[in-house]
C-alpha cells in the first residue's frame, strides 16, 4: 500500500521544500508513494523526475467542493493506506476512508482541521507538547523532526554573482516575509562594511528589502537571489550563515547550515533557541537586535576557528537527533500499521 502524500500550497517556503525532500527520501528507503499537490510547475517536475504518481488539484477554500472527493478517488486508485496532510488546506481536504489519516504539523495549526485523524506528527517538542495541551491524546502524537542532508552540489560561483572571492560571505534563507528578519541582517550588514550578504528567497517584502538596503547603503553588497533549488551550492559558498527570524517554530535553516559544516548566528526565537546552545553549536542574539547579530558575526569572521568549533558540534547533534536515515526510520515505524512498507 501507499502513503498518499497532500500539499494544498502553492507557494515556495521551507515546508514545501521539506515536503519535496521527505518524499525523495521514503521513496529511496523502498516507502511507495503518490502525491496530491496544488499546481506548481517545479514541484510537478520534481515529483515526475523521480517516478512519483501525482493528480493537481485545486486545494481552494471554503467554495472548493471538488478536491476532496478527488482526494478519495485518488486515493483508492493508487491504493493509500495512509494520507498525511501537510498543513490546514490539505488537512481540510483528508477524506475519511479506508486509510489512515495523518497530520504533519510544522506549527502552532488550528486543530480543528484534524479532527478525527488518527495521528499528528509535530516537527518539534515544544508543538508536540502544545497539541497535547490542547487536548490530544498522547498516544496519538508524535515527535519526528525535520532531516538535513547535503546533496553532491559544488559551490556556488561567487564571481557569478559579483562577490569577492575573499570577502567575508553571509547566508541568508527564507521566505521574503516579516517574521524571517530579513531586514535584520540588512541592518547588520551596515555595520560589517567588509562583508557581503545573499538572501534566498522570495515574498511579499522583497521591494521593501530593496528600498532598505538602498536606504542602508549596502545595496551593493547584497544579493538578493530569489527562490533557489540549489541551497547546498549556497551554503557551501558562504561563511556563516544569518538567522534572525521573529518567529520560528523550528529553525530548518540551522540545521542545514549543520548539515553544510556552516556556523550560524541565529535571534533567540522558540526553535532556534531550542536547537542552538549558544558558544557550543552556534550563537544566539536577541530577537531585533541587529547590532548584537552583527557583533556576533564579526566574532566568526574575526575567528574561523570558533566557527569551526561550532560548526563541528551542530554536525555532531545533527548526526545525533536529525540525520536522513534516523528520520526516515521514524516514518516508516509510523506508516507501518497503516500497510505502508
Amino acid at each position: 500500500m501507499k502513503a498518499l502524500q497532500l500539499l494544498g500550497s502553492d507557494k515556495d517556503g521551507g515546508a514545501e521544500t521539506y515536503f519535496l525532500s521527505l518524499v525523495e527520501a521514503l521513496r529511496s528507503n523502498g516507502v511507495a508513494q503518490a502525491c496530491a499537490l496544488r499546481a506548481h510547475a517545479g514541484r510537478e517536475q520534481r515529483l515526475e523526475q523521480v517516478g512519483i504518481d501525482t493528480c493537481v488539484l485545486p486545494f481552494g477554500g471554503l467554495l472548493d467542493l471538488s478536491t476532496r472527493g478527488r482526494v478519495r478517488r485518488f486515493a483508492k486508485t493508487e491504493g493509500a493506506g495512509a494520507l498525511i496532510a501537510w498543513m490546514n488546506r490539505a488537512a481540510r481536504h483528508s477524506p475519511k476512508g479506508p486509510w489512515g489519516r495523518i497530520g504533519r504539523l510544522g506549527g502552532y495549526y488550528g486543530l480543528k482541521y484534524y479532527r478525527g485523524f488518527d495521528h499528528l506528527v509535530a516537527n518539534t517538542r515544544d508543538i508536540e507538547a502544545w497539541i497535547i495541551r490542547q487536548g490530544w491524546p498522547r498516544e496519538k502524537v508524535r515527535y519526528i523532526p525535520n532531516f538535513a542532508a547535503p546533496s553532491a552540489a559544488p559551490a556556488a560561483d561567487r564571481a557569478a554573482l559579483d562577490t569577492p572571492e575573499g570577502a567575508p560571505l553571509l547566508l541568508g534563507l527564507g521566505r521574503l516575509h516579516v517574521n524571517k528578519g530579513h531586514d535584520v541582517s540588512l541592518r547588520a550588514l551596515a555595520r560589517l562594511p567588509d562583508a557581503y550578504l545573499w538572501i534566498a528567497g522570495s515574498g511579499p517584502l522583497e521591494n521593501e528589502l530593496r528600498a532598505l538596503a538602498e536606504q542602508l547603503g549596502v545595496s551593493s553588497r547584497v544579493r538578493f537571489l530569489g527562490w533557489r533549488e540549489d541551497a547546498t551550492s549556497l551554503y557551501r559558498a558562504a561563511d556563516l550563515c544569518l538567522f534572525p527570524s521573529r518567529f520560528e517554530p523550528l529553525g530548518n535553516v540551522v540545521i542545514q547550515a549543520w548539515a553544510h559544516g556552516l556556523p550560524v548566528v541565529a535571534a533567540a526565537s522558540q526553535g532556534p533557541k531550542d536547537l542552538i546552545h549558544t558558544e557550543e553549536n552556534g550563537l544566539l542574539v536577541d530577537i531585533d537586535d541587529d547590532a548584537a547579530l552583527a557583533a556576533a558575526a564579526a566574532r566568526l569572521i574575526a575567528d574561523p576557528a570558533l566557527g569551526n568549533r561550532l560548526s563541528q558540534a551542530g554536525a555532531e547533534r545533527l548526526a545525533a537527533e536529525f540525520s536522513l536515515d534516523r528520520i526516515t526510520a521514524q516514518w516508516r515505524e509510523l506508516l507501518q500499521p497503516y500497510g505502508v512498507a
